[in-house]
C-alpha cells in the first residue's frame, strides 16, 4: 500500500502541531519515485520519472513540468515536444545544475542519445532552450554528478558521468562505455557554444582507465573542486577515490591540475570498500568531510570523518585510475587518507548531511529502514548523542542526498520514495522549562532569558542564551564536590554545566543553609566556592544566577568519612553523588574534586549471585513496543526494573517489573526507535546486570480488506493484507467491544470472522491494535456516481458505446456507464467509479470511437457527485418504528435527530467545499482598468477627496490665461520653497504648533509634494534631511517606533514619495497581480449567497462578514437577452450564472458583469434604470421586481424577492431593457434609495420579529456560525494562489533588481543606522518595514480603487483587510502563539506566515546585496519621473493652499528663521512673498 503510512504520519503531525511543535511538511510527488532534488536560492527542484517540480522552501508546489512527450529529430539535432497525455518518450533527468547568478537551471539526461534544457530558475515552465547533447549518462539511472563550478571567473557545468565512445544511432545503445569528467559551457558566448566542452581548439576531458566507475558526490570549496567516486573494477579490489582539481586559467589547465587520493575506511581493510553517501562540512580550514562506507554486505555501514584538504605541494602527478587524453596509462601511487574518527557503526545507513554548529558537528543520517537520525559530535570529534528526529511507519529507504534549508538552516530536506519532506532539526519549543530544555541535550536548543522559553539561538536576540555543556554525558546542571586543605578546612565547590551564549551576563552564587547564609570565597564562571562550617548533615540551598536566570538546587551535604560499608557500586555512586571522592575502596574527602562515575562500574555488587538473562520473548517488536513481554533467566528475585538503551542513546528507557517469579519476569517493552537496544536488569543497589538484545522494527501497515461488506448477522470470512503481521495484537471492530478472533493465513495476511451488529444498515471501521496504539485500515471502497449532461444529438448512443474514466493524480479509474436518459433535448449520462472515500477526482474522460472528451473543470450544475456509502458491515434487518408511541420523549428524540442531521449536512458540505474548491476563478477580466498617474497620485495625496484634490488637478477645460495669471501671483512662493533652510524651518515651525492637527500635517505634505513635483530630486533631498532630524530627536529613543505612524509632515511626504516612485513598478508588475486578486475575491464572494441588505456573504475571508445564517441554495443558469434598437429587437443570449437566493438587483449586477467580461466594456445604463422581465411562454414576459405585492412580509419588514420566490427555472430567458426607451410593466423605484432600507427590508438574515414557525420551516433550521467557518478556508483556497502571486510580485526580486527608489531608500536607512551606531538588525528591519510595506503597500492592498477604476464594497474592504494583515504579519519579527481563541483572520494564514517571513528576509537581503545606485543614476531616475508627469498638476492651487498655513503662522516662522541664523535675504524674501499674496487677489486664501 503505497500511501498507507501518509495518513498516519499526517495524523501524528497534527497532534504535534496541537502541542505547539513544528510540523513536518510533506510533498507527495506523482510520476514515480524521486530521482533527484536540489535546493537553490528560495526554491526546491524535484525530479521524478515523469515530472520536474518547483517548490517553495515550505514544499508548496509552484510549478510542474511533465517529462513525457515526443522527441523529434536526429541524434545530433532535435527538439522535445511535451504532451499532457501519452507520449512515447520520457526525458529522464540525471543532472540538475542551477546557476543562481543568472537565474538559470540546466537539466540534462537520457532522451534519444542525450538531451539538455535550459530553464528559468524562477519559473521552470519557461523553457529557454533545448538541444541534443550527451552531458549526463544516456541510461536513465547512470551514476553521475553534475553541478556549476567557477573557473577563472567563468561558470561551467562540471559533469562526471558514464559516457561513451561508440553509439548505435538507431536506438542510442552504447557500444563502449567510458566514464569521463568534463567542463561544459553555460552560455553561447563561450568557446563552442552552450554545453560544449571545447576549450579553444582542444577538447579537454579526464577519462577513467577502466570501466565500473560510480561517481557519488562533487562540490567546490573556494578554488578547489572535489570529486568522490567508487571504483568497482572486476579484476581489482574496489576502491573509493577522491580527485582534486584547482581553479586555473581555462578548462584545459583546470583538468590537468588533477591530484588524487584513496580513502580507506575503516579498519584499514582496502577490499570491498564502497562509498554510499557524502557531505562536506562547510567552514574554515581544514576541509572536513563525512562519508558513509559499506562493504559487500550493505547492512554493515560506518560513518567516518576525514580531512580532505587538497595537497599544498604541486609535483607532477599522473593518476593510475584517471587520466588526461594522451597521457600514459601507468601512473603514480595516490596518497592514502584515513579517517580522523569513525563516528558511528550502524546498519542500513544510506545518506548523510553534516552541519557545523558553533563548536559542535551535527550529523543527520538517513537509513534504509526509514529513519532520520541526528548525531551530536563534539569539538574533539567524539560522538556523544544519537537520536531519531523522524521515522516512517514502514521500511522506506532514505534518498542518498539530503539538503539543509538555506534560509533558516532549521530544517532538513529528506526524500523517501515518492515523497519529499522538510523535517525540523530540533523541537526546542516543546521544552517548557530550563531543566527540560537542558535535559534535551541538543546543541540547537538553549534557554532564552528574555523570552523565558527554550529556543534556537538566533531567536534570542540581545539576551542570555544558556545551552548544553560540551560534555553531553553530564546529568546535572549543577554538580558539587568537596575539597579539604592541609588545615582540614572543607570547601564546597559548585560547578555550573550551563554554557553561556548570546549577550554577556553577570555570574553570582548564593549559599543558604540551615545555619544561615554561608560566606562565598569567590565566584568565577563556571565555578563558585564557599567555606563549610563544622556541621554534619548540613542542608544547603545553592542559587546560581546567570543574568536574569536563576538555578537553584538543594544539597544535603554528608560527611564523606561517614559514608562507609562494603565497596559496592551503590556505595560508590552514593559517595560520588555526595561530592566526595572514591579512593582505595572507600569514600573520602578529596582535593581533586569528584571522580567519574565510571569508576563504580568495575566494583562487585552486594548481591551474592548476579542476575542473568536467558531469553526475552518476543525479541523483535514494532517501534510501538510490546505489552507483557516475558524475560527468563537466573537469579531474578532481586530485579526491580529493566533498562533499555541504544548505542549512543543519551536517554535510557526503563520499564518496571509487573510479575517476578524468580525464574521469569513480565514487563512492558516501551515504545522506541527502529534498531537494536541493549537490555540489562536493575538491582536495588543501582547496578544493572545481564545482557540481551532487543530489536525494534517498523510498524504493521494495513493495506487492504476484502470483502468490503457483510451481513448484519456476522460470521463472514474477512481477509486483511498487512505488513509485519507478527506485531499485530488484536483486530478491533468499532461497532462492538466483542473480541475478534483472527488467524494468520500467510506472512502478509490474516483472517477473521465479522461480528454481528444490532442495527441495519450500519458502518463500522476496522483497526489493528499494536501494543498501546491502534492503526487504521484503509477506508472502505465507496461508489462515486457522476451525472453528466450534454446536448442531445441524432447518434442515439447506448451505454455500451461509451467508456468513462475518472482521473486522480496520475491514475485513471474506470467509470462504468450505467444508463443514458434523454429529457428536454439533454442527454443525461450516469457512470459509477469505485474509489476510496478520501480520493478526489480531478478530471473525467468520456471516450467514444477514437475520440476522447476530457472534463477538467467540474460544473456542479451539470456534474452531481453523490457518495453512495457501501459500509464495511452491511446488515439486512429492518428497523421497526412504533408509531403508536407518540410520547414527548420520542418527539424530542426526533427533533434532536433532525437537528443532528442538519448540522452533519452543513459540516459535510463545508468539507466538500474545501476539498473541491477550484482556485482557477479568473476566466476573462478584460483589460485592467488602471487609473492614469494623475488620478492615482491624487487619491494617494488626498484620500478624502474633496475640493482641494479637484483644485490640484489640472483641468483641460481651465482657461490657460487665467492659469498664467495665477502663476505670476505664486511664483515668489515657489522660488522661496527652493531654499532648504526656509522649507525645513517652516516644517519644524508648523509641527511645533499645538493647533496644527494631523489632518493639517497631511494636507501640508500633499500640497508641498504637488508644488515640488517638477523637482523630485530636490524633494528627495529635503525629505531625507527632515528624516535625519526626526530619527535623532530625543523622543525617538525608541528607534523601533520611527516611521511607524503618520504623525509628522515628513512621514506623509515619504508616503507620497514612495507612491510617485513606485507607480511604474505598480503598473508594470504588482498591479496585475492585485487586480487578479481583487477579481478573484469578487467572483468567489458571488459564488454563494450574499445578503443584499447587510452585504454579508457565505464565501468570505472575514468572520465579521460571514453569512452563517444562509439557507440552502441552488445554481440557476439564465439566458439574458438585451433589447436593442427602438423596435424591440433582441440580442444574442448571454449565459449568466445566478443563484436561487439572488435578489432581482443582484441578478442585474451579475448580468452586467457577464456583459462587461464578454465585450470588454460596461453596459452604459445605470442599474436603477434597468428592468428585468421573465419569459413565461412564447412572447409572454413577467416583470421581476425587488418588491411587489407578492413579497413576503413579517411584521413591518418586507423580504426582497428572489429567483426562488418567482420559481425561476434553469435556462429560462430573461429580457434586459431600459426604462428610458421601454416603459416598465409596473412602476417601481429602487428600494435601496429608501433611507430606512436596512430597517424596512430583509433578504437572507431573518428580522428579529416573531413569526409563525409553520410558515417557512426551511428558514427556521438551526444554524451555527462555527459550522460555517470552513467557508473562510474555502475562500482562502480559491484566492490563495492570487494572493501568493501578489505577495511575491511585491517582494520578489528574482533575476532583476529592486525598483531604484526602494534600493536608494533602504541604503539611506542602512547609512542612518551606521551613522547612529545602531547595531541591532531588528531596528533596520523595522525601519524598512515601516517605510515601505506599512506606508505604501498596505495602503494599496486595502484600497485598490486608488489604482483601478472600480468601486470597493464594504465587504471587499473587510476581505482585503484580512489579506493586508497577513501581509504585515509576514514582515513581523515576533512569533505569535495562536490558540483556539485567536481571531480567525490570524488563524487563517497561520501556517503560511512562517514561509512568508523567510521570503521577506531573503528579499531584504537581496536588496541589501544589490549593486548600489549611484547618486547620478538616481537623480536621472527622479528627473525622468518628473518629466513623464509634467504639467499634470495645478501647482498654483497647491501653493495657495500652502500659503494659508504660512499666513496663519507667519510670525512663528519668522522667529524660527531668526533663531536658525537665516540670512537677511531669506527673511526679506519671505516678506516679499507675504506682500505679494496680500496684494494679489489671484492667489487669495479668502
Amino acid at each position: 500500500m503505497e500511501f498507507a503510512w501518509l495518513p498516519l504520519f499526517l495524523a501524528l503531525g497534527g497532534l504535534l502541531g496541537a502541542r505547539g511543535l513544528q510540523e513536518i511538511d510533506v510533498f507527495p510527488s506523482r510520476g514515480g519515485d524521486i530521482r533527484d532534488f536540489i535546493v537553490a536560492a528560495r526554491w526546491v527542484y524535484v525530479v521524478t520519472g515523469d515530472y520536474l517540480y518547483q517548490l517553495n522552501l515550505s514544499l508548496g508546489l509552484l510549478h510542474s513540468l511533465t517529462q513525457r512527450g515526443e522527441y523529434i529529430g536526429s541524434r545530433f539535432s532535435g527538439r522535445f515536444n511535451r504532451t499532457l497525455e501519452g507520449g512515447t518518450s520520457t526525458f529522464s533527468v540525471n543532472t540538475l545544475a542551477p546557476l543562481v547568478e543568472r537565474n538559470l537551471l540546466f537539466t540534462c539526461g537520457a532522451l534519444n542519445c542525450g538531451f539538455c534544457e535550459t530553464l528559468n530558475l524562477t519559473d521552470i515552465t519557461r523553457i529557454l532552450s533545448g538541444e541534443a547533447y550527451a552531458l549526463s549518462p544516456v541510461v536513465p539511472k547512470g551514476a553521475s554528478v553534475g553541478f556549476v563550478v567557477d573557473v577563472n571567473e567563468e561558470s561551467y557545468i562540471l559533469s562526471a558521468a558514464e559516457g561513451f565512445e561508440g553509439i548505435n544511432e538507431k536506438n542510442c545503445s552504447v557500444i563502449k562505455r567510458v566514464s569521463k569528467i568534463r567542463l561544459h559551457n553555460t552560455h553561447d558566448s563561450q568557446d563552442g557554444g552552450l554545453f560544449s566542452s571545447l576549450d579553444s581548439s582542444d577538447n579537454p576531458e579526464i577519462f577513467a582507465r577502466r570501466a565500473g566507475v560510480q561517481f557519488v558526490d562533487a562540490f567546490q570549496i573556494k578554488s578547489t573542486i572535489f570529486i568522490f567516486s567508487n571504483l568497482n573494477h572486476v579484476e581489482k579490489p574496489h576502491k573509493v577515490r577522491l580527485l582534486w582539481f584547482a581553479d586555473k586559467l581555462n578548462k584545459t589547465k583546470t583538468l590537468r591540475s588533477l591530484r588524487g587520493a584513496i580513502l580507506v575506511c575503516c579498519e584499514g581493510v582496502e577490499v570491498h570498500q564502497r562509498l554510499v553517501s557524502s557531505s562536506v562540512v562547510l567552514g574554515d580550514q581544514p576541509v572536513l568531510w563525512a562519508g558513509i562506507f559499506t562493504d559487500h554486505d550493505v547492512t554493515n555501514t560506518e560513518l567516518a570523518v576525514y580531512d580532505v584538504s587538497p595537497p599544498t605541494d604541486a609535483p607532477t602527478y599522473r593518476d593510475p585510475d584517471f587520466g588526461y587524453t594522451g597521457e600514459p596509462s601507468k601512473g603514480d601511487v595516490p596518497i592514502t587518507l584515513r579517517p580522523l574518527r569513525v563516528l558511528l557503526k550502524h546498519p542500513y545507513m544510506t545518506s548523510v548531511l553534516a552541519v557545523k554548529l558553533n563548536n559542535w558537528l551535527i550529523v543527520f543520517i538517513g537509513t534504509g529502514d526509514g529513519q532520520l537520525l541526528k548525531l551530536t559530535v563534539d569539538a574533539k570529534l567524539q560522538a556523544q548523542c544519537l537520536s531519531v528526529i523522524w521515522k516512517a511507519p514502514d521500511d522506506r529507504r532514505v534518498f542518498p542526498k539530503m539538503h539543509l534549508d538555506p534560509v533558516g538552516r532549521k530544517h532538513v530536506f529528506v526524500a523517501v520514495r515518492d515523497k519529499l519532506m522538510r523535517v525540523p532539526v530540533s523541537q526546542c519549543v516543546q521544552h517548557s522549562s530550563l531543566q527540560s530544555c537542558w535535559n534535551a541535550r541538543d546543541p540547537y536548543c538553549g534557554w532564552c532569558g528574555a523570552l523565558t522559553r527554550c529556543s534556537f539561538e538566533d531567536e534570542c536576540p540581545s539576551s542570555l542564551w544558556l545551552s548544553v555543556p560540551d560534555d553531553l554525558r553530564q546529568r546535572r546542571m549543577l554538580s558539587h564536590s568537596f575539597q579539604e586543605d592541609a588545615e582540614g578546612k572543607i570547601t564546597l565547590v559548585v560547578f555550573t554545566h550551563l554554557k553561556r551564549g548570546g549577550a554577556p551576563a553577570n555570574f553570582s552564587c548564593r549559599f543558604d543553609s540551615s545555619v544561615g547564609v554561608l560566606g562565598g570565597l569567590g565566584h568565577r564562571y563556571p565555578e563558585c566556592t564557599c567555606l563549610l562550617p563544622p556541621v554534619i548533615g548540613l542542608r544547603v540551598s545553592v542559587t546560581v544566577s546567570l543574568g536574569e536566570v536563576d538555578v537553584t538546587e538543594e544539597l544535603n551535604l554528608l560527611n564523606c568519612s561517614g559514608i562507609t560499608g562494603a565497596p559496592t557500586p551503590l556505595l560508590c555512586s552514593q559517595c560520588l553523588a555526595a561530592g566526595c571522592g572514591w579512593s582505595n575502596g572507600a569514600c573520602t574527602w578529596t582535593r581533586r574534586g569528584a571522580l567519574n562515575m565510571s569508576i563504580c562500574q568495575g566494583l562487585q555488587t552486594g548481591v551474592d549471585s548476579l542476575p542473568e538473562i536467558f531469553n526475552i520473548t518476543p525479541s523483535e517488536m514494532s517501534f510501538y513496543g510490546k505489552n507483557n513481554a516475558v524475560l527468563t533467566g537466573r537469579n531474578l528475585g532481586h530485579v526491580i526494573g529493566v533498562r533499555l538503551q541504544g548505542h549512543l542513546d543519551c536517554s535510557a528507557k526503563e520499564a518496571s517489573v509487573r510479575l517476578n517469579t524468580g525464574a521469569s519476569l513480565t514487563f512492558h517493552i516501551p515504545a522506541g526507535d527502529k534498531g537494536r537496544v541493549e537490555v540489562c536488569l536493575l538491582l536495588p543497589d543501582g547496578g544493572c546486570h545481564g545482557n540481551a538484545l532487543l530489536t525494534y522494527r517498523s510498524a504493521p501497515v494495513c493495506a487492504s480488506i476484502s470483502p468490503h461488506s457483510t451481513w448484519a448477522s456476522g460470521k463472514r470470512r474477512m481477509n486483511i493484507t498487512v505488513s509485519n503481521l507478527k506485531f499485530v495484537d488484536e483486530v478491533i471492530h468499532s461497532h462492538t467491544d466483542e473480541r475478534v478472533n483472527f488467524s494468520e493465513s500467510s506472512d502478509q495476511s490474516l483472517q477473521f470472522e465479522s461480528l454481528a451488529a444490532d442495527r441495519d444498515p450500519f458502518s463500522s471501521s476496522v483497526t489493528l491494535r499494536v501494543a498501546n496504539h491502534t492503526l487504521a485500515c484503509p477506508n472502505a471502497i465507496h461508489h462515486l456516481r457522476l451525472t453528466i449532461e450534454k446536448k442531445s444529438d441524432e447518434l442515439q448512443m447506448a451505454p455500451e458505446d461509451l467508456r468513462g474514466k475518472g482521473a486522480q493524480g496520475g491514475e485513471d479509474y474506470d467509470c462504468v456507464i450505467t444508463k443514458i436518459e434523454r429529457s428536454n433535448g439533454t442527454d443525461i449520462i450516469t457512470c459509477v467509479i469505485k474509489i476510496s472515500i478520501d480520493a478526489e477526482i480531478t478530471a473525467v474522460k468520456i471516450m467514444y470511437g477514437s475520440q476522447t472528451k476530457v472534463l477538467t473543470h467540474f460544473d456542479y450544475l451539470k456534474l452531481l457527485l453523490l457518495l453512495l456509502v457501501v459500509p464495511l458491515i452491511v446488515g439486512t434487518g429492518v428497523g421497526v418504528y412504533c408509531w403508536q408511541k407518540r410520547s414527548l420523549t420520542a418527539r424530542m428524540n426526533n427533533l434532536i435527530e433532525v437537528l443532528e442531521m442538519d448540522i452533519r449536512n452543513d459540516i459535510r458540505q463545508g468539507f466538500v467545499d474545501m476539498q473541491t474548491e477550484d482556485s482557477d476563478l479568473i476566466e476573462n477580466v478584460g483589460a485592467i482598468p488602471f487609473l492614469d498617474y494623475k488620478h492615482f497620485a491624487a487619491k494617494i495625496f488626498f484620500p478624502e477627496g474633496g475640493s482641494l484634490m479637484t483644485a490640484c488637478l489640472k483641468d483641460i477645460s481651465q482657461d490657460p490665461r487665467k492659469m498664467e495669471k495665477q502663476d505670476d501671483g505664486c511664483g515668489r512662493l515657489a522660488q522661496l520653497l527652493r531654499e532648504p533652510l526656509f522649507l525645513t524651518s517652516m516644517v519644524h515651525t508648523l509641527e511645533e504648533q499645538k493647533s496644527f492637527t494631523i489632518q493639517h500635517k497631511c494636507t501640508v505634505a500633499s500640497v508641498l509634494t504637488v508644488a515640488l513635483h517638477r523637482d523630485l530630486g530636490y524633494l528627495t533631498e529635503v525629505m531625507e534631511q527632515l528624516l535625519r532630524v526626526a530619527m535623532e530627536q530625543p523622543s525617538n529613543g525608541q528607534h523601533k517606533m520611527v516611521l511607524r505612524r503618520t504623525q509628522s509632515i515628513v512621514e506623509k511626504v515619504l508616503t507620497n514619495w514612495m507612491s510617485i516612485c513606485l507607480y511604474g513598478f505598480l503598473r508594470e508588475s504588482a498591479g496585475q497581480h492585485l487586480y487578479f486578486l481583487v477579481s478573484a475575491l469578487t467572483q468567489q464572494i458571488a459564488k454563494g449567497p450574499v445578503d443584499s441588505v447587510t452585504e454579508k456573504a457565505l464565501y468570505t475571508l472575514s468572520e465579521d462578514w460571514l453569512l452563517w445564517q444562509a439557507q440552502d441554495f441552488t445554481a440557476v443558469k439564465l439566458q439574458a437577452v438585451f433589447v436593442v434598437g427602438g423596435d424591440g429587437q433582441l440580442s444574442e443570449p448571454l449565459e449568466v450564472e445566478a443563484l436561487s437566493c439572488d435578489t432581482v438587483d443582484q441578478v442585474k449586477l451579475k448580468i452586467l458583469a457577464v456583459f462587461k467580461a464578454k465585450f470588454g466594456f460596461a453596459y452604459n445604463i445605470p442599474l436603477r434604470d434597468i428592468r428585468l422581465e421573465l419569459e413565461q411562454g412564447p412572447g409572454v414576459f413577467v416583470a421581476l421586481e425587488e418588491v411587489d405585492r407578492s413579497s413576503e412580509v413579517i411584521g413591518e419588514v418586507t423580504m426582497l424577492n428572489t429567483l426562488r420566490h418567482y420559481k425561476v427555472p434553469a435556462k429560462v430567458t430573461v429580457k434586459v431593457l431600459s426604462t428610458g426607451c421601454h416603459p416598465p410593466l409596473v412602476s417601481q423605484s429602487s428600494v435601496k434609495d429608501d433611507q430606512n432600507f436596512s430597517v424596512k427590508y430583509f433578504h437572507l438574515i431573518d428580522p428579529d420579529v416573531c413569526e409563525d414557525q409553520g410558515m417557512n420551516p426551511e428558514r427556521k433550521k438551526l444554524k451555527l456560525k462555527e459550522v460555517h467557518l470552513t467557508k473562510l478556508l474555502s475562500t482562502k483556497v480559491a484566492v490563495h494562489s492570487y494572493m501568493v502571486n501578489l505577495f511575491r510580485g511585491i517582494w520578489g526580486v528574482g533575476p532583476g533588481k529592486a525598483p531604484p527608489a526602494i534600493k536608494h531608500f533602504f541604503d539611506f536607512l542602512d547609512g542612518q543606522a551606521a551613522r547612529m551606531k545602531i547595531a541591532d538588525p531588528e531596528v533596520l528591519h523595522i525601519w524598512k518595514t515601516n517605510s515601505l510595506p506599512l506606508r505604501f503597500w498596505v495602503n494599496i492592498l486595502k484600497n485598490p480603487q486608488f489604482v483601478f477604476d472600480m468601486d470597493k464594497s464594504d465587504h471587499l474592504d473587510g476581505c482585503l483587510s484580512v489579506i493586508a494583515q497577513a501581509f504585515m504579519d509576514s514582515f513581523s519579527l515576533t512569533d505569535t502563539k495562536l490558540g483556539k481563541h485567536a481571531p480567525t483572520n490570524k488563524l487563517l494564514y497561520a501556517k503560511d506566515i512562517p514561509q512568508f517571513k523567510q521570503e521577506v528576509k531573503a528579499y531584504y537581503n537581496c536588496v541589501r546585496e544589490q549593486q548600489p545606485i549611484t547618486t547620478a543614476e538616481f537623480k536621472d531616475f527622479l528627473l525622468e519621473e518628473s518629466r513623464k508627469h509634467d504639467n499634470e498638476f495645478n501647482e498654483p492651487a497647491a501653493l495657495r493652499e500652502l500659503y494659508k498655513f504660512i499666513h496663519q503662522y507667519f510670525t512663528e516662522i519668522e522667529q524660527k528663521l531668526e533663531h536658525s541664523g537665516a540670512p537677511a535675504e531669506l527673511k526679506e524674501q519671505l516678506k516679499q512673498v507675504k506682500n505679494q499674496f496680500d496684494g494679489q487677489k489671484s492667489c487669495s486664501w479668502d
